[in-house]
């Protein structure tokens, strides 16, 4: 299949959003090259530049709300989030998206306006440095769960995604072998088992979480204060406790990694009991949103690796994370996580 234009699309784009105003200058890739995703930075004669985020894969309407939501998180987080996220561009008071067409294929586009970056964490972190991080994080959830109620809201799920997988396995929409088949339908009914012995839909607090904060997603302030995040590739309305198992990737040993893998063993490290136990300080955790840990880190396995890996990362990541998920990732939950590690360093 021929690849689409892209920059020919924002341009599109641009006009249906500014018609002839504001003339652009030059549209410029700064995606990461991970995902299938992109990021161009679209500069102008006449006016500031802007950065346009493309994406063709999954749902119009899911990309859509996702949106709508986060640009309403941004312009409602209080002090000192206020300028945490970037402002998308709204025309006549509606989020702007611009959807392109073609034969069997579609696009769509959104536009934000630059963000403010401080600097970067270490690739490695100190302990001090876990130590801020799990306060700053913990105060952040605060901020996110204050304003949960003012916005709009979600129609997916967790619990919706895990069924929409089953359906997908069921119906042979997603090529995998038997034995793998039954390991992934076994592990998505542990999932809602489990997000069930929790009473995941009625006593586990929603609110947005961005689930992938690698350090090249977020900048910080000189006294390691979490200051501006961008990427929201990955944007959805759940438990908290979402947001854990990237930190743990963040806090552990091994530090940031060019080449990764989604491992199980950064939850069970003593460098993430530190970061849980300062993040406990400030916003505490009950026993379930605990126990949840370990089915957030089953669900991004099966969601985001099995599901939609394929479709969101290039291919030779997507290849190396689903044959890791089947030999390694699956395997090692069940044998080297302990919940009660986490229970007994809390007091739980």
């Amino acid at each position: 299949m021929q690849k689409l234009d892209y920059a020919q699309i924002i341009k599109f784009a641009w006009k249906e959003f500014d018609g002839d105003r504001h003339e652009i200058k030059g549209v410029y890739d700064v995606s990461a090259q991970v995902s299938t995703n992109h990021v161009y930075k679209v500069s102008f004669y006449k006016r500031e530049p802007v950065f346009a985020k493309l994406s063709e894969y999954g749902n119009f309407e899911d990309f859509r709300e996702d949106h709508i939501i986060i640009n309403n998180l941004a312009n409602n987080l209080e002090y000192p989030y206020q300028m945490f996220l970037a402002q998308s561009l709204v025309k006549r008071n509606e989020l702007f998206i611009y959807r392109y067409h073609e034969l069997n294929r579609s696009a769509w586009v959104v536009f934000y306006n630059p963000i403010l970056i401080r600097e970067k964490l270490p690739r490695r972190l100190e302990e001090r440095h876990i130590k801020k991080l799990g306060r700053e994080l913990a105060r952040f959830h605060i901020a996110c769960t204050n304003v949960s109620n003012q916005l709009p809201q979600s129609s997916k799920s967790v619990i919706s995604d895990m069924q929409r997988l089953k359906r997908s396995i069921h119906k042979g929409e997603i090529a995998m072998e038997t034995k793998h088949k039954d390991m992934i339908l076994r592990h998505t009914d542990n999932f809602l088992n489990n997000a069930d012995k929790v009473n995941y839909t009625t006593e586990i607090e929603t609110i947005p979480v961005f689930v992938d904060w690698n350090i090249g997603n977020f900048s910080i302030t000189g006294d390691g204060k979490i200051f501006s995040r961008w990427d929201y590739d990955w944007f959805r309305m759940s438990s908290r406790v979402m947001d854990f198992y990237f930190f743990s990737r963040v806090v552990s040993d091994l530090g940031d990694r060019t080449v990764f893998s989604y491992l199980v063993d950064t939850l069970m490290e003593e460098r993430f009991m530190i970061f849980l136990k300062e993040y406990h300080r400030i916003f505490p955790l009950s026993e379930p949103e605990v126990r949840l840990i370990k089915e957030a880190y089953r669900f991004f396995i099966l969601n985001y690796v099995i599901k939609d890996g394929p479709y969101f990362f290039r291919r030779y990541y997507s290849d190396k994370l689903i044959k890791e998920a089947y030999e390694v990732y699956f395997p090692a939950l069940d044998a080297n996580y302990r919940v009660e590690k986490i229970l007994k360093t809390l007091k739980l």
